[in-house]
């Protein structure tokens, strides 16, 4: 049965959006596979890349590139706004109903394109599954933590979350806000709006890839975890995350200033001073705090997200010419 999510009548042309940083050494080669690629499917696509504040060459070879092929875009971020913008930019400046998001990070076979073209047909959402991976070791044991801990808290069953690409329709992409490091998690919160997303092998080409080696890298992976587990889950009703925790502090708290008030009517003893007295009355700030306040700064970017820009295009060059 085929999904719902193309609705009658929706362009079925197919954009493919490409970020990219700092390659200038295989923009060519990767312009060439994927016009050679999107030849093959016999439809009506464009291609169009994203250069993230390359420090190189890369965004002056996709301008010649550009200059040649009437199919292709090239989009210059003024800097380094990572990969969210990348593609919200690209959609932006993108006509395809059906999109292909590919990170040049990752560097896929793009051969496979049409087999994820192929699978969308019956699906909302297709991610990619690297197999085999070639980047470091490192990297491919946090990763595989990542994806383990993000599967248990989201309750969805992927091996690769992050893998770099996926095909999909661009009235799903209307209906997912993702922000900043969301990014990583877009099957999840796809999967959250009640959208069918499947897995599709696609083989990693070798080559060099960045590796993860900064704890601060970590961490900020897990606070990402911690808040795809609240929007997954608590998104509309947020007062069942935190004031859960809110509340277990409250009650805490207020047992132990109830003992001391008796303790001090009573007068078994002087509570001025005691260290019990001072944990009450923090147990109670924070329970208020985190029932009141937590998550509501969350939720209004969560709501919003579709209006904040967090990037800004300095050049938007459109092809002219046609393919010699």
């Amino acid at each position: 049965m085929k999904s719902n999510s193309n609705p009658t009548g929706e362009n079925s042309r197919i954009s493919v959006i490409v970020s990219l940083y700092n390659l200038a050494e295989s923009v060519e080669d990767l312009c060439k596979s994927f016009r050679k690629v999107m030849d093959s499917t016999g439809e009506s696509y464009e291609i169009v890349f994203v250069d993230d504040g390359s420090s190189d060459d890369t965004y002056q070879k996709l301008a010649a590139i550009v200059d040649t092929d009437d199919r292709t875009c090239a989009i210059k971020m003024r800097s380094t706004f990572g990969e969210a913008a990348a593609l919200d930019a690209g959609l932006r400046h993108s006509t395809g109903g059906r999109i292909v998001y590919i990170s040049g990070r990752v560097r896929i076979n793009s051969a496979e394109i049409p087999k994820f073209l192929d699978t969308l047909k019956n699906a909302d959402f297709v991610v990619g599954w690297r197999h085999p991976r070639r980047d470091a070791v490192m990297n491919r044991l946090i990763s595989w933590m990542f994806n383990w801990l993000a599967n248990r808290l989201s309750r969805v069953r992927l091996h690769d979350i992050n893998s770099g690409i996926v095909a999909t329709y661009r009235s799903v992409f209307d209906k997912v806000s993702y922000y900043g490091d969301l990014y990583n998690f877009i099957p999840v919160l796809v999967s959250q709006q009640g959208y069918r997303v499947v897995e599709e092998k696609v083989e990693q080409m070798p080559g060099t890839f960045r590796k993860s080696k900064y704890p601060k890298e970590y961490l900020q992976r897990l606070l990402d975890i911690v808040t795809v587990f609240f929007l997954s889950r608590y998104s509309k009703k947020p007062i069942h995350f935190l004031g859960f925790f809110g509340m277990l502090f409250v009650i805490a708290g207020l047992g132990i200033e109830l003992y001391l008030f008796i303790y001090r009517i009573l007068l078994i003893g002087p509570i001025a001073g005691r260290p019990l007295l001072i944990l009450g009355a923090l147990l109670l700030v924070i329970g208020i705090q985190m029932i009141s306040i937590g998550l509501l700064g969350e939720m209004i970017i969560f709501t919003h997200a579709g209006d904040i820009e967090e990037y800004n295009i300095e050049e938007i060059l459109q092809g002219k010419g046609d393919v010699g």
